[in-house]
């Protein structure tokens, strides 16, 4: 009789006990076998034989917390998956992801695939370098300075919002302008600051990216156009027809894909086609789609309508490798759909994060925030425009140590992202890991090393930037990753900081409407606040 007839003939309890008994050994065998002879090392209990555990805690939307947890118990080395070791060493950061030493990303990044693979989730080491020799130059420090004006431009938008609400908050009105809605009382608005960080990065990476802005801040709400079909649209770019599009709330499906792929990454890949159909992640499934529709729609757009504005498309489709090629129709969208998230989800997104945290920790602490503003006034008290430029603001040093001590305490990427040994084995801190094990430092917890930062690692406070070891600090900020997979946008991601904050709070005051009030974030790829409600007014100098 054959396997399956036999199958067939048993009962459904002894089926299921069956079932149970494969599942059980497919865990336990590998565990005993320990094939990345990570085996020794301490960890919570279930990862020790499933990726549950740490699907489970990425989905829950805290990972960095949990892992530094575990760190907190166990020490530098926690098992955090069957074949993923974290490791909480600032020098490690070196060593795991060094230039040259042959790592690999893991199957994380398949995760994180839409249209096509892009520059951040390319796997293959000859293909991403490819693709980095096209882009890179897109952010070198002088093509940033070109996307200043624009950025200027922007942020005067915003101030045009905030000057009126700071107006009619001072008279003790309220309104409904933004999520949220806003209400006046003690001389000042009181407002969640996240929905307007939102809009005002939105709008930069649309103009940046693809040359006109998504109308977040002209029209007060998160709504960006979306392609209903893909393929359609691809097809039709340059032609006359309209692309047939919906509104979706932008920052929403950015937050949904965000979280979906960063849960399903972890998760081992046989289990990924099955899992997607969950109730939980079809959602986020719906929102990868969305995602790449949204970028669709802006290039499908900006190429029926030729310019001479130099954005980021412009030179994408300008752009040729090694051998004098150019990107295909379907690369071209599968890097401006990078750079949208890029922008969006890690560059410009990571800005806005910053600033809102920014914008929470000097609320949370005056004295840091008056000091700040003194720095301002007296540097740039003579410039009549309200938004100043980067020349004017990238020589300030305490503005640079309250943006660095923010990226510190909430770096907007603080897991440790995974690395695959290669051939041959890799030493960190004195171990050897054999090819293919998966190694990580999370940035959240190597940020709060006392060893480094000091025994007041969890307080904000600009001034240990003037006061720590340089070396140590250089080994250990971690705002942008290390290495070759390292940030591209981190060159216009500062310039846009450095404009941002400084312009904000040479104009406005912002205080808490609550002292002990907590920053409460969610986590997909990115650490991103749920909201941050302060108290703002115009300042008088």
């Amino acid at each position: 009789m054959s396997l399956l007839g036999s199958l067939l003939g048993l009962d459904f309890a002894s089926l299921v006990y069956i079932a149970v008994s494969l599942v059980v050994l497919g865990h336990v065998i590998p565990y005993l076998l320990d094939p990345h002879a990570i085996r020794a090392y301490p960890g919570p209990f279930l990862a020790r034989f499933t990726d549950l555990w740490l699907g489970h805690v990425a989905a829950m939307g805290h990972r960095s917390e949990v892992v530094h947890e575990m760190h907190q118990k166990y020490g530098k080395f926690v098992r955090i998956a069957p074949n993923h070791l974290s490791i909480a060493d600032p020098d490690a950061l070196q060593l795991v992801y060094a230039h040259g030493n042959g790592s690999l990303k893991s199957d994380f990044y398949d995760a994180f695939v839409s249209i096509q693979r892009g520059l951040f989730n390319t796997r293959s080491r000859p293909e991403h370098a490819r693709k980095r020799k096209i882009v890179s130059h897109i952010f070198s420090q002088k093509s940033v300075l070109e996307f200043e004006p624009h950025v200027r431009l922007y942020v005067a938008q915003l101030f045009k919002h905030w000057d009126r609400l700071c107006e009619q908050g001072a008279k003790g009105l309220n309104g409904n302008d933004g999520e949220g809605g806003w209400s006046g009382r003690d001389g000042r608005v009181w407002f969640d600051c996240l929905p307007w960080y939102n809009y005002l990065a939105f709008d930069i990476i649309g103009d940046l990216a693809f040359g006109a802005a998504f109308g977040m801040l002209q029209s007060c709400r998160d709504a960006a156009p979306v392609a209903m079909s893909h393929k359609d649209a691809m097809a039709g770019y340059g032609a006359d027809d309209k692309l047939e599009i919906e509104y979706l709330p932008a920052v929403q499906v950015i937050n949904d894909r965000g979280t979906y792929s960063a849960s399903m990454g972890v998760l081992p890949p046989w289990v990924r086609p099955y899992v997607k159909w969950l109730p939980w992640f079809n959602k986020g499934q719906k929102a990868v789609k969305s995602l790449a529709g949204i970028a669709i729609a802006a290039i499908s757009q900006r190429l029926k309508t030729p310019t001479d504005r130099r954005d980021l498309l412009s030179k994408l489709q300008e752009a040729k490798d090694d051998e004098g090629k150019p990107m295909s129709k379907e690369e071209l969208t599968a890097e401006a759909l990078t750079q949208l998230i890029a922008g969006s989800d890690t560059t410009s997104k990571s800005v806005l994060i910053s600033s809102c945290a920014i914008t929470y920790y000097l609320a949370h602490t005056p004295r840091v925030q008056g000091k700040l503003q003194k720095e301002l006034d007296e540097a740039l008290g003579n410039e009549d425009d309200p938004v100043t430029t980067f020349q004017s603001t990238k020589a300030l040093t305490y503005l640079e140590a309250v943006i660095n001590e923010s990226l510190r305490l909430h770096a907007t990427s603080g897991v440790g992202l995974p690395r695959l040994v290669p051939p041959g084995g890799l030493t960190v801190c004195g171990r050897t890991f054999p090819e293919g094990t998966c190694l990580s430092v999370p940035t959240y917890t190597i940020h709060r090393d006392p060893a480094i930062w000091g025994e007041d690692v969890n307080e904000f406070r600009p001034e240990r930037w003037f006061e720590q070891d340089k070396v140590d600090i250089q080994k250990t900020f971690n705002p942008f990753s290390f290495g070759p997979r390292s940030c591209v946008g981190r060159n216009l991601a500062s310039m846009e900081l450095l404009i941002i904050i400084a312009s904000i709070f040479r104009r406005y005051e912002f205080v808490m409407e609550e002292r002990d009030h907590h920053f409460d974030t969610v986590e997909g790829f990115l650490r991103k606040p749920v909201e941050c409600k302060v108290g703002m007014k115009r300042r008088t100098t």
